[in-house]
Formats: C-alpha cells, sequence, structure tokens
C-alpha cells in the first residue's frame, strides 16, 4: 500500500501526474468483496477513518459482547492519535516534527517507542544496504512527491540532486534505546517514517485488539495489512493483490491470510511524464532519482506490518534481480511482478512459494 511506501500529504503537483495516495486499494476493497461483509446477524463489525494522511479499515468477527463499537472506535482512533503524535512529520508538534526541527548533534531525546521504530528503520537500512532509507525525504520532496515538492513535472539538475542528497543518508543518523535518543550527525538531516510507519500502527492496532480479546480481525492501513483467525464465513482473510496497471484496477492473485502481515508497493499509482520518460515516486537513495527498472509490484509478508512495509520498499527500490537475490537471502515470502514487453510476468520468493503450499487460496483449493 499505498509505498514506495511515502505518503504524499500535500496537494498533488499539476501536470501529467498520476496520484491515487489517498484512494483504496485493492487490498482494501476485495476483503469487503471477498466475503468479509457483515452477515445478516451482523456478526462483522467494520470500522473505518483516516489518519497518517491516509484511511484505515478494521473489520471484527464477533467482538466480545462487553465491547461496544463505540468503545472500540475511540481506542482505535486514541492509538492512531498517540502514533502520530510521535511520529508524524505534518504534525508540527510530534516527537519527530522536533528532531526534524532541531540543528545539533547532540543526542535528542526521545520516546522509546520512537527510538525502537527508528532502530528497526536502521537495521533494515543496514540489511538493503540503504536502498530503504528513512532519510530519503528530501529527495522524495524534490522530485515533488512530498509536502515540499514544487509541483513541476520537470527532471532535476544535478547541482539540485547533490544538494538534497548531501542532506540524505541513514549512516548520518545514530539510535540509541536506554536511554531512548537519536542523534544526526548533519543538522540538516530529516527523518520521514512513512515507509514503516503505516506497518507499525497496524502492528499496534493488532496489539490493542488482541489485548481486549478479539480473535478474529482484519486490520489495513494506507495498504498494508494484519489479519488473525477467520472472517465473517469461517474462512481465512481473502486478499487481492492488484495487477499493477495505472489505467484499471484488476485482481492478479488472491492470497489466504491469517495470523500474519502483507504489505505492497508499486510505481503505478503515483508517477509523472516527461516527454517519453516516466518518472516513478519510487526514490533510489543511492542515485537519488526515481528508478527506472522493470518491477513494478512487490507483496511481502511477514509476521510483524512493519518488517512488512519497510522491505516492501527496500526491495522496489532494488528491482527485480538484486530485489529477489535479497528477499532469498532473508529468507522472506515475496512476489514480484514485472513488466514485460507482453505485459506482466511474476517471480516468488521460495518462502511466498512454500506459502501457498501451506495456505491456499480457499477457491482455489476447492476447485
Amino acid at each position: 500500500m499505498s509505498r514506495t511506501n511515502f505518503i504524499p500529504y500535500g496537494k498533488p503537483p499539476q501536470g501529467r501526474r498520476r496520484f491515487r495516495a489517498l484512494f483504496p486499494s485493492l487490498c482494501v476493497l476485495l476483503p469487503l468483496l471477498l466475503g468479509c461483509t457483515p452477515d445478516a446477524e451482523n456478526r462483522v463489525v467494520v470500522l473505518q477513518g483516516a489518519t497518517m494522511g491516509t484511511l484505515y479499515k478494521i473489520q471484527v468477527v464477533e467482538p466480545p459482547p462487553a465491547i461496544e463499537p463505540a468503545a472500540l472506535r475511540d481506542g482505535i482512533e486514541t492509538e492512531l492519535d498517540w502514533i502520530e503524535d510521535r511520529m508524524s512529520t505534518y504534525r508540527d508538534n510530534s516527537e519527530l516534527s522536533g528532531f526534524n526541527r532541531s540543528r545539533t548533534t547532540d543526542w535528542f531525546a526521545v520516546s522509546p517507542e520512537l527510538a525502537g521504530l527508528v532502530w528497526e528503520a536502521v537495521r533494515i537500512s543496514e540489511a538493503s544496504d540503504g536502498a530503504f532509507d528513512p532519510t530519503v525525504g528530501p529527495l522524495v520532496n524534490l522530485w515533488g512527491f512530498g509536502p515540499g515538492g514544487d509541483g513541476t513535472d520537470t527532471p532535476l539538475t544535478e547541482a539540485e540532486l547533490a544538494q538534497a542528497k548531501a542532506r540524505v543518508g541513514y549512516r548520518k543518523l545514530s539510535v540509541r534505546l536506554a536511554p531512548p535518543a537519536l542523534r544526526k550527525s548533519e543538522p540538516a538531516l530529516y527523518l520521514d517514517l512513512s515507509a514503516i510507519a503505516k506497518g507499525y500502527g497496524v502492528d499496534r492496532l493488532a496489539a490493542l485488539l488482541d489485548a481486549m480479546g478479539i480473535a478474529d480481525y482484519l486490520i489495513e492501513l494506507g495498504g498494508e495489512l494484519k489479519g488473525r483467525g477467520r472472517n465473517g464465513q469461517g474462512q481465512p482473510w481473502r486478499i487481492a493483490v492488484e495487477r499493477p496497471d495505472p489505467d484499471r484496477r484488476v485482481v492478479h492473485r488472491i492470497l489466504a491470510l491469517r495470523d500474519g502481515a502483507m504489505a505492497t508497493s508499486g510505481d503505478y499509482r503515483n508517477f509523472f511524464e516527461h516527454g517519453d520518460t516516466r518518472y516513478s515516486h519510487t526514490i533510489d537513495p543511492a542515485t537519488g532519482r526515481p528508478v527506472t527498472h522493470r518491477l513494478a509490484s512487490v507483496t511481502v509478508l511477514a509476521l510483524r506490518a512493519a518488517r512488512a512495509d519497510a522491505l516492501a520498499t527496500a526491495f522496489l527500490v532494488l528491482g527485480p534481480q538484486a530485489g529477489f537475490t535479497l528477499a532469498e537471502s532473508l529468507g522472506t515470502p515475496v512476489l514480484f511482478i514485472i513488466r514485460t514487453p507482453e505485459g506482466y510476468s511474476e517471480r516468488q520468493t521460495s518462502a511466498f512459494a512454500d506459502h501457498l503450499r501451506l495456505h491456499p487460496n480457499p477457491e482455489a483449493a476447492a476447485g
């Protein structure tokens, strides 16, 4: 959903730009179409709203009688607000915004939760050799895909890229867990957790529902998902992976999701064209430019949505070969959808193929 998973929060630039980041993806809509709507006895409670510049949808099957839907919604909204107070780049008073405004290179005290998420982000940056980089925000903004973008569809000059790249680099960021603090070696370093915070939000909401004794649910936040138990028909949650076609919405594959998380990143919903070149919102931190390879979409399965969220961005940046090699080395279930002259092809990691064997789509298994 929704990656890269960087969510543009500003006004979309003008021109021949595709900008659909705030629209529900198919993996938002298909759970409703594939057996997740409330049945005649209202066994499924559906809650939805806006957060983190995008949308959330939560489906709960037969919540405990003591839990009123209004109280459940209040708990969810409180949790999401708590996350934004710490990790939002568009709330001026958030912890993260305070760190970004600061020009000190000394340790900057933050909450344990923010330090923990940044620590995880840096670990994924290291594992991907910087393909995932939570400091890439200045480049995202410069290309017009973020709140600081200039709104043009014109490719950038080398001088403009060099100036922005000087502020980018996860190695310029340090994390301390005890006592929790962040430190930057570049005073103008800008930290943006958009490519992992939505997944983190999903994980937090899952922990909340678990603590309330809810056994069957599906959480979706900006395209990142986590499911537990079964849907209202007693089947695993069925999630559609969208074919990466910018002009229409077509299901590529349906996955069964039970007790796990899923994240998809693609380059086909947010881009601009200049001449004969298409510029995706997926920025390669190494070059400072949008990626130009043939990898159109990456779907990652994991136990935690935050990890799936960040890895989906890393694999998409790396491309169809390097991304696949890293995914295999990590033992991660990943589906790669690649553009071909004939349309699209897919490539599955060994772990993804194992998942399909263990968790076949119920309709496919029945057929």
